[in-house]
């Protein structure tokens, strides 16, 4: 029997006890069968001490693997927070680095551009200088022939 039920019956035993009169509530009851009742009690006692250590025992061994996991899993969050900060980082990085890298290709394109456009005007200017000198040595070459031929 486990020790709270003999307490009830020891309990329910002292209920069911006759009251002497004129003794202040004092009962008879049988001393043999409360004396069984209390070596029950003795001898189940540590079998209940027992298992309620064995349930504390438990309760703590679970409770230990419990914090364990517990920090466990915050480890683990810390670790991809500190990854994923990592990788941000290099993201922003990455995005800096190639926004240089656009900006300096932009400028110098547009150096480039402007260099062209002013070697081809350049060129272009000395192409028209050539030319209006080959014209004008044209028109004089045209004008001696024709002098040549009224003389």
């Amino acid at each position: 029997m486990r020790v709270e039920d003999l307490i009830n019956e020891l309990e329910d035993m002292m209920n069911d006890a006759k009251v002497l009169p004129l003794t202040g509530g004092k009962a008879v009851v049988d001393t043999e069968a409360v004396l069984d009742i209390l070596d029950d009690i003795q001898d189940a006692l540590p079998g209940e001490v027992r298992q309620a250590k064995s349930i504390v025992a438990d309760r703590s061994q679970i409770l230990a693997e419990a914090k364990k996991e517990a920090e466990e899993i915050i480890r683990a969050g810390e670790e991809k927070k500190k990854q994923l900060v990592a990788e941000d980082e290099i993201t922003k990085q990455a995005q800096a680095q190639a926004a240089d890298i656009l900006s300096d290709a932009k400028k110098k394109s547009s150096e480039m551009k402007k260099a062209a456009n002013g070697y081809v005007t350049d060129l272009m200017k000395r192409a028209d200088e050539t030319l209006t000198d080959l014209t004008n040595e044209i028109r004089k070459t045209r004008q001696d022939i024709q002098a040549q031929k009224k003389d």
